[in-house]
């Protein structure tokens, strides 16, 4: 397990024990974001002492950039499989998409994490924190547009930086509508009450709009 923003004290104890921290690091900032999440709360929660958090990261701020990169990491983890199968353009497309329906099940609040971050008042930190997830997508789906309209699948007239970070948007909307209480209502709003029961209706939806703007 590679940890960044960690001390190396933190690299000393047992994989279970820094489990135990990741995770109630992770469930307590999802929940309250940065600003508002208590060192004291993920202490209690990871059965471990205020002293001994602090011994393990120097501040809250290294603590909480350790679980952003480790978010980032499984980020890459994903993507970099789905993209080294090499497959055409929409089943790539397609594997994101059922990807994101069954990571953000599993990872929850990894992606409450990431919708919490993005709302933070501090400017600079949030750029920090989602420039590191954002910079994973932005390259990647650009590069892969432009192969996919070098090889015909895709329109040529369209700019594939712009689409990139259209497809981008759609797929951060589709994680926070699996995991985000306020996103999965206005979700239902528009589909009904079911709409996060049928995967695969939705991806096959998603799909069909996708191609609609890009072929």
């Amino acid at each position: 397990m590679i940890i960044q923003n960690a001390n190396d004290t933190f690299h000393k104890i047992s994989e279970e024990k820094q489990q135990m921290i990741l995770d109630a690091a992770l469930n307590e900032f999802a929940q309250y974001g940065y600003s508002e999440a208590n060192i004291n709360k993920i202490a209690e929660r990871a059965g471990i002492s205020v002293g001994s958090i602090y011994k393990y990261f120097n501040d809250k701020q290294s603590l909480y950039l350790m679980i952003v990169n480790h978010s980032a990491d499984t980020l890459k983890e994903v993507l970099s499989q789905i993209i080294g199968e090499n497959d055409e353009f929409y089943t790539m497309v397609e594997k994101i998409i059922r990807a994101i329906q069954k990571y953000s099940k599993i990872y929850e609040n990894l992606f409450k994490l990431y919708n919490e971050m993005t709302a933070e008042n501090n400017f600079e930190l949030t750029w920090k924190t989602a420039g590191s997830v954002e910079g994973v997508t932005a390259d990647l789906y650009s590069s892969l547009i432009v192969k996919a309209q070098e090889s015909g699948v895709v329109r040529k007239d369209l700019d594939p930086r712009y689409y990139a970070f259209f497809l981008d948007n759609l797929f951060v909307l589709l994680q926070f509508s699996y995991s985000c209480d306020y996103y999965k209502e206005r979700f239902k709003m528009f589909v009904g009450e079911d709409a996060l029961q049928d995967d695969a209706l939705l991806c096959k939806q998603l799909i069909q709009f996708i191609k609609g703007a890009f072929s």
